[in-house]
């Protein structure tokens, strides 16, 4: 299932920067710690009225600062105790079929992420299964035989260090 999104659109690149005030610096701060925050709650942490706070969000989530909300699950809680990166070689004769390829790596359940890159390999993907057998099964049988996979390299994750995803809002936003 897919997270709901707002926009609909992808933001440029700095093209909203100029548009993060001190106030919107600390409400994207608290809504990545703390997503369900309340009007009220943000309000008291901003120093601004619950419907400035709402207005204020609702413009982030328009022009697509803020792309959505979502719980952040512990895989191995559900069953989920085999995470791998991969990276993905893609055939060159297939770059007309760029399109296509992505959209079937999308539509893979066991992709968490998946981002196109440079260096050794063309893409590289967060996987996660219920187990190494059915890892392999998904690494050597269905990612393989997408058109276009000329190769892949993994990595198994041993155990989790880090995991972050809010992003810095320093002076640079």
């Amino acid at each position: 299932m897919e997270r709901a999104t707002f926009s609909g659109r992808k933001p440029e690149p700095c093209r909203n920067m100029e548009k993060i005030d001190t106030y919107d610096r600390i409400l994207l701060e608290t809504l990545q710690r703390q997503g369900r925050a309340s009007n009220v709650e943000l309000s008291e942490r901003v120093g601004l009225s619950a419907p400035q706070c709402y207005r204020r969000v609702r413009r982030l989530e328009t022009e697509g600062i803020i792309r959505s909300y979502a719980a952040q699950l512990n895989p191995a809680s559900i069953g989920l105790d085999a995470i791998a990166y991969v990276s993905v070689t893609v055939d060159r004769s297939q770059s007309g079929q760029i399109k296509e390829f992505e959209e079937t790596l999308r539509n893979f359940p066991e992709v968490l992420e998946c981002y196109s890159v440079s260096g050794e390999g063309d893409y590289f993907l967060k996987a996660a299964c219920p187990d190494l057998k059915k890892l392999s099964v998904f690494l050597n049988e269905d990612l393989t035989a997408v058109k276009g996979v000329a190769g892949i390299k993994s990595t198994l994750c041993m155990h989790e260090v880090k995991t972050s995803s809010p992003l810095p809002i320093g002076e640079h936003a």
